[in-house]
């Protein structure tokens, strides 16, 4: 077994442990932009739904946002808040949309345990939305790789 197998089943893990984890819940009317469950679903596309409002992932290598090189901005899927530039994008060859910086006040983060180790979890500040992780390996110069789901973006051209 090479290190890609092992990633890849690592990947797909939680994948599964995502589509069955609790969703936002209460917290979700602390944030500026709240919906019920109900309108959320009518929102959102089942997979979209997954992954913002039940802290799901989607698979790697399936978002088209991944190959996005256009100038603009990513925006939440959900809400619509201005979360990313383009010009803070780069390709970490993970399979999800990747960026070194968010846009100032866009996301908010929070502990995350769900693999049996801690992690930062990332969330859009204005709806709550689950958009991925953040992790202390990316470039310069924030040394830092938001690693998002393309699921829980939509890109708008400059």
């Amino acid at each position: 077994m090479d290190r890609r197998h092992i990633l890849g089943g690592i990947a797909s893990g939680a994948v599964a442990l995502g589509f069955w984890r609790g969703g936002v819940g209460e917290a979700e009317a602390a944030y500026p932009f709240a919906l019920t469950d109900a309108q959320w679903r009518k929102r959102l596309s089942p997979l979209a739904y997954n992954v913002l409002r039940k802290q799901a992932t989607e698979r790697p290598f399936t978002s088209p946002l991944d190959k996005e090189k256009r100038a603009g901005v990513f925006a939440c899927a959900g809400c619509d808040q201005k979360l990313f530039s383009s010009k803070t994008k780069f390709d970490s060859r993970t399979g999800w949309p990747s960026f070194y910086a968010p846009l100032p006040k866009a996301v908010g983060t929070s502990r995350d345990f769900d693999l049996g180790y801690p992690r930062t979890e990332v969330h859009c500040a204005r709806c709550g939305g689950h958009l991925g992780h953040v992790f202390d390996d990316g470039p310069k110069p924030t040394g830092k790789r938001y690693c998002m789901n393309g699921v829980a973006m939509r890109f708008i051209p400059a």
